[in-house]
């Protein structure tokens, strides 16, 4: 077998990745990337393998979210702790519906780069460069900001590991405690559109009481105080990825020093590809995107080359299907999975397969249609006695309006109000909250009949 050494993806097609101009620069950046700390250390990486592992017995379950990319105009450490005090909250629905540990992993700190599903783009008969994120290139679009400039690899570090700094504090520092957050969930509930979510979340202030009657207090149990808290991107620009790579020294094996968990996109998940070699050799869980055009073949293959030795919590299964969809597809995956013996952690991403342009032009997400396909999600594993073991949604802690419905009623007229994102729409606060209420009912359905 040959030795996989963290270039070897060089010698490999490589798609949806930038061809930058100035060579001598880019190599400048790598090296100079090369002799900075990781963003993230081994040891975390190993202990978010364990957790996805549980998920996949359904001894737990995967919350995964945040922004569909970062930008560097909108960083702020508002924003980051908006996202944060939403997933806590979410998180603490989940569990309660759950009746098990919810493992948090937030799309922050290195989800710069995205995937486009042209490399152009034409606007009023001009032709340019797609926009790729903010860590190859510019969204103004002109001929120069499309340039893709190497140099935004380092501000991208530079966000990330600020980024990751402050969600280490929040995670420690108290901000994290679970009365806290319920308080937080209790003025959500509070509102006349979200007033069907009170029953649910007066049942979950009961069970702190009872905690706190009990003797476990926030002073006396620091679970309740902190939290696990990791990050996630999907690992595209190559060039960035090999340059934060490093060998742990107490194993010897590669770690990906860019976050604690790296997925591969539905647009790069070829067997033979630069972006599946790469993933194929560091310790990393990894996530692999299933969509429509996923074989059975080629999932066997992919799962044999992403994790050899059918490690728990290494290889976690991201379904896109579309609602109205995932019965026609996922069930070949999940025999698959079967015949192969594979273990995996099933999550659903009820995001990508359900965009929509609007009457009003603007890209957008129905509400309706990302619950509908979560829903599908579990009938299907239902079915086939096989576990659902998270949801991964593109989201935010602001108040913006870019997917239509909710309890709140965000309408196609409304999307023009707060459209921010520079890429994909995002759930807001409000509709994350929401989700997570309807997720846990699913999961307490789930428990009962099991």
């Amino acid at each position: 077998m040959t030795q996989w050494l963290k270039s070897n993806w060089r010698s490999k097609p490589r798609i949806q990745m930038p061809e930058y101009t100035d060579q001598a620069g880019l190599n400048a950046v790598e090296a100079q990337l090369a002799k900075y700390p990781p963003l993230v250390f081994a040891g975390e990486a190993r202990k978010l393998k364990a957790a996805l592992g549980a998920a996949g017995r359904g001894e737990a379950f995967l919350l995964q979210g945040g922004d569909c990319a970062e930008s560097f105009d909108q960083f702020s450490a508002d924003a980051i702790r908006d996202t944060f005090k939403v997933m806590l909250q979410m998180a603490m629905v989940l569990t309660y519906g759950a009746k098990v540990p919810v493992v948090k992993v937030g799309r922050m700190a290195g989800q710069f780069a995205k995937p486009r599903s042209a490399p152009t783009e034409t606007v009023n008969g001009v032709e340019l460069p797609s926009y790729r994120g903010d860590i190859i290139n510019e969204l103004a679009f002109t001929p120069e900001a499309r340039i893709p400039d190497p140099k935004k690899m380092l501000q991208a570090y530079t966000q990330a590991a600020a980024t990751l700094n402050l969600l280490r504090a929040f995670s420690t520092g108290g901000y994290a405690d679970v009365h806290q957050v319920h308080r937080w969930t209790l003025g959500f509930t509070e509102a006349d559109e979200a007033g069907k979510y009170r029953a649910m979340a007066e049942r979950i202030s009961d069970t702190l009481d009872f905690m706190s009657a009990a003797g476990v207090t926030g002073t006396q149990a620091h679970t309740l105080q902190s939290v696990d808290f990791y990050t996630s991107h999907e690992s595209l620009l190559l060039e960035y990825e090999e340059a934060l790579t490093r060998e742990d020294s107490t194993s010897g094996d590669w770690l990906a020093g860019s976050g604690h968990m790296i997925w591969i996109g539905d647009r790069t998940r070829q067997p033979d590809g630069a972006h599946v070699e790469f993933a194929s050799g560091v310790l990393n869980p990894v996530g692999l995107k299933c969509g429509p055009t996923t074989s059975a073949e080629d999932l066997k293959v992919l799962m044999e080359k992403l994790n050899p030795s059918n490690e728990e919590g290494k290889l976690t299964l991201i379904a896109r299907f579309g609602a109205g969809n995932v019965a026609d597809h996922l069930p070949r995956l999940i025999t698959a999975v079967n015949e192969a013996g594979a273990k995996v952690t099933w999550v659903c991403d009820p995001m990508h397969g359900n965009t929509i342009k609007s009457a009003s032009g603007f890209k957008t997400r129905p509400f309706g249609q990302v619950l509908s396909e979560v829903q599908e999600f579990f009938a299907v594993h239902n079915d086939h006695g096989t576990i659902p073991g998270g949801v991964h949604f593109e989201m935010t802690g602001l108040d913006v309006t870019e997917c239509t419905g909710g309890a709140r009623e965000v309408k196609d007229e409304n999307l023009s109000d707060r459209y921010h994102t520079a890429c994909d729409p995002r759930l807001n606060a409000t509709q994350s909250l929401e989700l997570a209420f309807l997720v846990a009912e699913e999961l307490t359905k789930r428990r009962l009949n099991a």
